[in-house]
């Protein structure tokens, strides 16, 4: 068997995928803390903040994994590490950001708002740098 040599991309990789997993375990920890507090075992039984633990967590686990993807393309076709620590960096922020918007109200946000533009903005780069890579 041969040894796997890790490149510096891989590393930035494994960086911005490990912090978004921990903000996942976070974000469920938080929902299962609501569910505690409330007694509530299934749904969120009309309970604000069971609701919006729920979606921060839900919002995450919906656009975390494909951009998660991505990060792991972009090491896989040897991206500069710098593109891929600015991707994870916003990527990162934007659903920190939008964690705590939702998390400490159902309205809008400057959280809720920064982060979905953070991560959309990480998405299109990725994207864009993949295809570029492609071509």
């Amino acid at each position: 068997m041969e040894a796997t040599v890790v490149t510096p991309s891989g590393h930035a990789c494994a960086l911005w995928i490990g912090l978004n997993l921990l903000l996942l375990l976070v974000l469920s920890i938080l929902v299962v803390r609501q569910r505690r507090r409330h007694g509530v075992l299934f749904g969120d039984e009309g309970q604000p903040e069971l609701l919006r633990a729920r979606r921060a967590f839900g919002n995450a686990t919906e656009y975390l994994p494909p951009a998660m993807a991505g990060l792991i393309a972009l090491a896989l076709v040897g991206a500069a590490p710098w593109a891929i620590h600015g991707v994870g960096a916003v990527l990162f922020v934007g659903r920190l950001a939008h964690a705590f918007g939702l998390s400490f109200g159902s309205g809008v946000s400057f959280g809720r708002q920064i982060g979905m533009i953070l991560t959309w903005f990480a998405m299109l780069f990725t994207g864009a740098l993949l295809i570029f890579y492609a071509v």
